[in-house]
Parts: C-alpha cells; structure tokens; sequence
C-alpha cells in the first residue's frame, strides 16, 4: 500500500466503462485501501447492463457490485444525495478520489464548480483541499465544450485519465486492454500496480501476442524492432 495513501472517494457515473470501475475497486480492496464509494443513478443502470449483474434496486446492485469486487469490507457506500457524508466535508475527505468511469456532464459540473450530487462535490472538494483527483472521462467524440470542461479541471488541478488503452503490451484479451486503463489510474494515484508491465520490459515479447492466429511480428509492418506510433 502506499504509505501515503490509504483512505479514497470512488465515484461511479452513468459513462460507460463500468468494468474499468469494477477492476479499479478490485485491485484497491485487495491492497486494503478503505473507499468511500457512490454511484449515480445513472451508473447504477450501466453497472447491471455491462457487468451482467442479477440484482434490482440501489441495494441490491451496490451489493452485487461490490461482493464481485471482493470490496463490501472496506467500503462505505453513499448515496448520491448524502452531502452529510464525511467525503463532502474537506476537514474529513479521503486522501484522494477517482472518479471511474466520469461522465463529461460529471467534469463539467466540477469544472463549473456546480454541486448537485454527492459525486460532484467530492471532486469540488478534492480540489479546493489540493487533494489528488483523478477522472476518467469515457466518451467519444469529443466537442469544444468537452474540451474545454476537462482542460478546466485539468487547470485547476486534476489528472485527466482517458481510458485509451496502449497495445505495447501486447494485449491477448478484453481483460488485458481493461486491465492497462485500471494499471494507468493506478500509477496516477501512486499506488503499486503490477497490472501491465512498463515500456521497454523484456518480459514482453511481441512473438507471444498472436494477431489473427499468426505470431505478432511476423506480420507485414509489425516487426519487433519496429516503433509503431511513436513518431
């Protein structure tokens, strides 16, 4: 665990990329981080579609929700409209929050530093208290109020994580391409990840990545020593 970090807000929208959330509280839980966690009406509603969650209602899906991550333990739920929650005080708040998947309306309200849910004022919060907070806009494409929302919160002092995945890993599944977005967000936090390997690591070997049954650089264009994208 970070020596540095031990307590977080996670907020969950209604963007999609909820196994982004569900790997992130995964991998928090399991390196006994203690979370304060709330999702958005919305998010409820993309969080039993994309993960397949058989459960109704707020309860009953936060509980799904967390039981899969293996994080009911060290984590409190809120409800969107808790503002008496301690994560939306700055004498309490966490030592950071993530908010996983944001939506850009959810960047937009803390850009404009607009409260209309608990998930809105933590971010509010995490950045009036210079706490780290990190968002996870997924959305494409992208217009000039989209821009400009996340170049202002970017300006006032959070990290903007867009869950666009690298392929020099050499990714041999969906779990993988979900597990360096989550490893990314992770190392942002300052928090131990060892979800996807650092560039350059020998243990990564594009012969071990097959492409259409054939190995990775014996493809046309795809040889070992070529740097694809990094012109």
């Amino acid at each position: 665990m970070s020596a540095h970090l031990r307590s977080l807000f996670v907020g969950v929208t209604g963007a999609s990329g909820a196994p982004y959330a569900l790997r992130l509280v995964e991998k928090l839980a399991a390196a006994d981080h203690r979370m304060s966690l709330c999702i958005s009406d919305a998010g409820l509603d993309v969080i039993a579609y994309e993960l397949g969650l058989d459960a109704e209602g707020r309860q009953g899906i936060t509980s799904a929700f967390l039981a899969r991550a293996g994080a009911s333990e060290v984590t409190t739920v809120h409800s969107p409209e808790d503002f008496g929650a301690s994560c939306s005080s700055g004498s309490a708040f966490p030592d950071a929050a993530v908010i996983c998947p944001c939506s850009l309306s959810t960047a937009a309200e803390i850009a404009m530093g607009t409260t209309r849910t608990l998930i809105h004022r933590a971010g509010s919060v995490a950045l009036k208290e210079r706490k780290p907070l990190v968002l996870v806009p997924r959305e494409m494409p992208l217009s000039v109020i989209h821009l400009r929302r996340l170049l202002e919160v970017s300006e006032a002092g959070a990290f903007v994580v867009p869950p666009m995945p690298a392929f020099y890993n050499h990714p041999h599944s969906l779990q993988d391409i979900i597990d360096f977005v989550v490893g990314k967000i992770l190392s942002v936090l300052g928090v131990d990840q060892d979800l996807y390997p650092a560039w350059g690591r020998e243990s990564v070997r594009a012969a071990d990545c097959p492409v259409d049954g054939k190995p990775w650089d014996s493809l046309p264009h795809r040889r070992r020593d070529d740097r694809v994208g990094l012109a």
